[in-house]
C-alpha cells in the first residue's frame, strides 16, 4: 500500500501561517493534483510530504507508516522538479540509473530497471547519448524515467512541465498520464495550470490562502465549484460573476427570470461562458458585445451583462459584431449561486 494521509498539517514561517491545518488522503495508485495560484502553499505542502521542509504540526503518513520525522531518503518516494536537473556529464543511462546506484543495486537490477523506465518514457534509443544532445522534452523524459526507475511508492512532481513550450507540454502531458497509469504509482502533482490538472488528475485539490477550498474529480470541480475562487480559477474562460437581486426565489435580468436561493437579497450569479447560448428569439439576458475574438473552434465574446464584465463562448459561425446587443438563453440548472459576503456557493432550496 502506498496511500498518503496528510493529517492536520500546519506550517508557519515566523508569524506567517503558510498552511492552515491541511488534511488530505491520496489513495493507493491515485493521481492527485495540487492546483492554485502562486503563494497558495501547494509547493510548501509538497516539500513537507517529501521531507524537504518540516511541518509546524500535524503528520504525514505513507503506506500506514508515520514518516513525519524521517529523512527524505527513508520515505520511499521520488521527486521530479520544475528544473529537471539532469547531469550533463553522464549519459542518459547513467542519469536514469543514478538513484539505483545510490541504493547500491546490483548491476543486473540496474540494467533491468533502467531499460524498463526508458521503455515507458520512449527514450530507450537515447541511453548512450549525453543530455546536451537531447531536446527539452527528451531531458524531461529522462528526469521522469530516473524517478520511476527506483520504483518509488510515491512520486511527487513540482510543476515538471512548466519549462516546456506549449506543444511539448501537451505531448508530455499525454505521455505522463499513460506512463503513470501503467506504473500504478501514487502521484501528487503541483501545478498552477488548470488545464494540466484537469487533463492529468484523478482528483484535484484546489488551494487558496494556505487551505484546500475544494477537492474532487476534474468534472465535479468544473461543474459544481464550492466557492467563488474555485469557479474563477477553473475553466477557460473563467466563470462569470454577475451581481443580481434575489426576491422571493427569483432573479430577473432583462427578460429572463431565474430561480435562485431565498437566502438573501443580493447574490452573485455564476455563469460559465459556454453555458449561455445566443437566443434566436431575441429575448433572454441582454449581453452588450464589446470584443469578438475568433478562436478557431469558437468565438470568444467579451462584453457586459447589466453593466458587469462577462465572457461568452459562441459558435464559430455566429454572426456577432462588436457594439451589438444580443440576448442569451441560460439553463437554470447550469447556474451557480454564490453568497456575495462569504464567497461560498449557496444551494437552491
Amino acid at each position: 500500500m502506498a496511500d498518503i494521509v496528510i493529517d492536520r498539517v500546519v506550517k508557519e514561517f515566523g508569524s506567517f501561517r503558510a498552511l492552515q491545518e491541511i488534511s488530505l488522503t491520496v489513495n493507493d495508485g491515485e493521481f492527485v493534483a495540487l492546483l492554485g495560484p502562486s503563494g497558495c502553499g501547494k509547493t510548501t505542502l509538497l516539500r513537507i510530504i517529501a521531507g524537504l521542509e518540516a511541518q509546524t504540526s500535524g503528520r504525514v503518513v505513507i503506506g500506514g507508516r508515520d514518516v513525519s520525522d524521517l529523512a527524505p531518503r527513508k520515505r520511499g518516494l521520488a521527486m521530479v522538479f520544475q528544473n529537471y536537473a539532469v547531469f550533463p556529464h553522464m549519459t542518459v543511462f547513467e542519469n536514469v540509473a543514478f538513484g539505483l546506484r545510490m541504493q547500491k543495486a546490483p548491476q543486473a537490477e540496474v540494467k533491468r530497471r533502467v531499460e524498463r523506465a526508458a521503455s515507458l518514457l520512449h527514450i530507450e534509443s537515447y541511453l548512450d547519448r549525453y543530455p546536451a544532445k537531447l531536446s527539452g522534452g527528451q531531458r524531461q523524459r529522462v528526469a521522469v524515467a530516473r524517478a520511476l526507475a527506483v520504483e518509488p511508492a510515491v512520486l511527487l512532481m513540482d510543476e515538471p512541465l512548466s519549462n516546456l513550450d506549449a506543444l511539448l507540454r501537451l505531448e508530455m502531458r499525454t505521455e505522463l498520464k499513460a506512463v503513470l497509469r501503467e506504473a500504478g504509482t501514487t502521484t501528487i502533482y503541483v501545478t498552477h495550470d488548470q488545464t494540466e490538472a484537469m487533463g492529468l488528475a484523478d482528483r484535484i485539490a484546489v488551494m487558496y490562502g494556505g487551505k484546500i477550498d475544494q477537492i474532487g474529480s476534474p468534472l465535479d470541480i468544473y461543474a459544481t465549484p464550492a466557492t467563488r475562487f474555485v469557479g474563477s480559477f477553473i475553466g477557460s474562460p473563467p466563470m462569470n460573476f454577475i451581481k443580481v437581486r434575489c426576491s422571493q426565489g427569483t432573479a430577473r435580468i432583462g427578460d429572463a427570470a431565474l430561480p435562485c436561493p431565498s437566502a438573501g437579497t443580493e447574490m452573485e450569479l455564476g455563469l460559465r461562458g459556454e453555458d449561455a447560448i445566443l437566443s434566436p428569439s431575441g429575448s433572454g439576458i441582454p449581453f452588450d458585445v464589446r470584443v469578438v475574438e475568433p478562436m478557431g473552434s469558437h468565438l470568444l465574446l467579451t462584453g457586459s451583462i447589466d453593466g458587469q464584465l462577462a465572457r461568452i463562448v459562441a459558435p464559430p459561425t455566429a454572426k456577432v459584431n462588436a457594439g451589438q446587443r444580443v440576448s442569451l438563453d441560460v439553463d437554470p440548472t447550469r447556474v451557480t449561486w454564490i453568497d456575495s459576503t462569504t464567497g461560498r456557493v449557496v444551494a437552491r432550496d
